[in-house]
């Protein structure tokens, strides 16, 4: 009995997973829409839904760490509570960027943007796709998914180059327009940081999955373990 109540709860806390990111992946979206419409109620709306986020993340960590001290976990439900723990951190983690943002799309106040929203928008759908993707891998303990989805990072990080060589270019004939130039490359520098965390996550699956610490931008395991 007290195995089967186990099981039922760690289902539990990977549905809950699930929709702490979808709440992340929502409020990203959310906000980068807000900045291109310059919808200064929405960006507000999107900073006091970063409470609820953080709140499904605690209430998350909660029920994992009451299980590891009530239950005796064996070795891979550990591997899961521990990925579970970290999924949390890392989800609450790219809701402080959505917060970002928005907090951002408030500071330019009404000053039109210094360059079209191109890459941007393309950052976060992509951001979004991949968490998505990454969460779907953690559910499914897909291996393969969680290595390949990493290498996709490679087209945000070149969108985030892009972005800033055009607003180099923009200060560097107008100088007056830093300013707003760098709240830009502070927009496009939380969708760039929040792809990394979706490459944490699936670092974390594969160690879930095969007890083995991979790095992407390491060209050998951290760490070995056993299944």
């Amino acid at each position: 009995m007290a195995r089967t109540h186990f099981v039922r709860e760690l289902q539990r806390l990977q549905d809950e997973v699930l929709l702490l990111g979808s709440m992340v992946r929502q409020a990203l979206v959310e906000s980068v829409q807000a900045l291109r419409s310059r919808d200064h109620a929405a960006a507000k709306r999107i900073i006091a839904y970063d409470r609820e986020i953080n709140a499904k993340r605690y209430a998350i960590e909660d029920a994992a760490l009451s299980l590891l001290a009530t239950q005796q976990p064996m070795a891979g439900d550990l591997r899961l509570l521990a990925a579970i723990l970290e999924l949390a951190t890392e989800l609450e983690r790219m809701g402080d960027y959505a917060k970002g943002i928005s907090r951002i799309n408030l500071m330019m106040g009404h000053e039109p943007l210094v360059k079209p929203l191109v890459e941007i928008p393309q950052m976060c759908d992509k951001v979004a796709d991949m968490l998505r993707r990454a969460l779907d891998a953690f559910i499914a303990q897909d291996l393969e998914a969680a290595k390949t989805i990493p290498l996709e990072d490679d087209v945000i990080d070149a969108w985030y180059n892009t972005i800033n060589r055009e607003l180099i270019d923009v200060v560097t004939k107008n100088p007056s327009l830093i300013d707003r130039a760098n709240y830009l490359s502070w927009v496009a520098h939380n969708l760039e940081r929040a792809g990394d965390r979706v490459t944490n996550i699936c670092e974390r699956v594969i160690y879930t999955v095969t007890g083995e610490l991979i790095e992407f931008d390491a060209e050998e395991p951290l760490f070995s373990g056993t299944n």
